[in-house]
């Protein structure tokens, strides 16, 4: 074996040492970060996709127009909709000043065993920021949403 060899292997070596401690490390950050991670569904997709009850993710459509429901102290039921298929949403706590029937929504939450979605987080927006590109493009194609304005406006 000659030096110039001898110090080939060494190299391939500490490159193939060092990929490994990268693909370990890389992986014990997916590992960690797997519990932190949230999905985005719209109400058509929870169906397709047949979301697990107990699961976290994020909802996203438009408050659907006669949904709200105002219950006892700060419970509220509302039904987010893509169009296609609606969720009944039940939050506990304050609604953003711009929630509205008719605009954008998202909520965080998950599905609970009659299908209902618990969230404990609720963001409104009058446009399209919060709502994912396909559900922005879909109301736009049906009249529903307005470039710049929310649906109803």
């Amino acid at each position: 074996m000659t030096p110039r060899s001898s110090r080939k292997q060494k190299r391939a070596a500490v490159i193939l040492a060092g990929l490994a401690v990268l693909a370990i490390a890389a992986g014990i950050v997916l590992y960690a970060l797997k519990d932190t991670i949230v999905f985005f569904y719209t109400p058509s997709e929870i169906a397709e996709k047949n979301v697990q009850t107990g699961q976290r993710f994020r909802l996203g459509g438009l408050v659907e127009a006669g949904s709200v429901v105002k219950g006892d102290g700060m419970t509220v039921r509302f039904a987010v909709t893509d169009t296609i298929k609606s969720v009944t949403v039940e939050y506990k706590g304050q609604l953003p000043d711009l929630f509205r029937e008719g605009q954008g929504v998202v909520t965080e939450g998950k599905l609970d065993a009659s299908g209902n979605f618990v969230a404990d987080t609720v963001l409104a927006k009058h446009d399209e920021n919060y709502m994912p590109k396909d559900v922005a493009d879909r109301l736009k194609e049906k009249g529903v949403w307005k470039e710049g304005k929310g649906a109803g406006s």
